[in-house]
């Protein structure tokens, strides 16, 4: 399985992004899918993610009520829709599908928040 996001840039903060992560594979919708992210000189952490019996979604409380995981099946994408951006939020985002014990990650997308 091969996972490639996109969709990452520069936005001033209090601006949105909606992330992709496309992956290849006739079996994508049977994937669990998560966004991560690792910002410079710390360790990458969990944001959001999907569950790929229910497509029930969790969050980390960080990023709640301002990011949405979504997926579109028929497109074998996962997106990542991020509104009212903080700097904080500067990072590294990385796409992870999982399925038992395989798990695929991406190379990840660089997202800049200026102040």
């Amino acid at each position: 399985v091969q996972v490639v996001e996109s969709g990452g840039g520069l936005v001033q903060s209090g601006g949105s992004l909606r992330l992709s992560c496309a992956a290849s594979g006739k079996i994508f919708s049977t994937y669990a899918a998560h966004w991560f992210r690792q910002a410079p000189g710390k360790e990458r952490e969990f944001v959001a993610g999907m569950m790929r019996s229910d497509s029930s979604t969790y969050y980390a409380d960080s990023v709640k009520g301002r990011f949405t995981i979504s997926r579109d099946n028929a497109k074998n994408t996962v997106y990542l829709q991020m509104n009212s951006l903080k700097p904080e939020d500067t990072a590294v985002y990385y796409c992870h599908l999982a399925l038992s014990t395989n798990e695929y990650w991406g190379r990840g997308t660089q997202v800049t928040v200026s102040s």
